[in-house]
């Protein structure tokens, strides 16, 4: 087996992300690695105002970057670092998974299939380009209740004495 000491998690901050950062800390935890959180942001904006090159919006690195660093595991046992990251998401991160030497990249993705793969999705990106191996959580699909679980939940509670 290959030694996993670095694992990469991109995350959008989405409900999909969520299964994929539980992954992502259940491995480390397991093979006593590091997690690794990035955010890719869209690259500055920057306007030219009489010749002068103006950044906008102030503070948004720093406001992104507190986000980032909110990602954190409830296990006190997994190291976690954060990395922002400004550009095309699947090239960022392919970039940085080269640049920082990670092992593996764990991120969640729809599960659209084929048809949705095709129109390059962030995680067939990075599938395509990473140097390393590429680990996708498909997020379950929420289970519909039964109508009997259905009637079960409106019924109204019974009480145990009488009185």
């Amino acid at each position: 087996m290959l030694p996993i000491r670095k694992i990469l998690h991109p995350t959008d901050y989405s409900d999909l992300s969520c299964p994929a950062f539980d992954f992502a800390c259940s491995l480390a935890r397991d093979l006593n690695a590091e997690v690794v959180v990035c955010h890719v942001a869209p690259p500055a904006i920057s306007a030219t105002a009489d010749g002068v090159v103006v950044t906008l919006p102030a503070g948004e690195d720093e406001l992104m970057t507190k986000k980032l660093q909110e990602v954190i595991s409830d296990d006190p046992d997994v190291r976690v670092s954060h990395k922002l990251l400004r550009g095309d998401p699947a090239d960022e991160i392919a970039r940085f998974a080269c640049e920082a030497k990670v092992d593996v990249i764990v991120l969640g993705t729809h599960g659209r299939g084929l048809g949705h793969l095709l129109m390059g999705s962030v995680a067939e990106g990075v599938m395509r380009k990473a140097p390393c191996p590429v680990v996708t959580i498909k997020t379950p699909a929420p289970i519909a209740p039964t109508a009997t679980a259905m009637k079960e939940a409106t019924k109204q509670p019974v009480g145990c004495c009488s009185g």
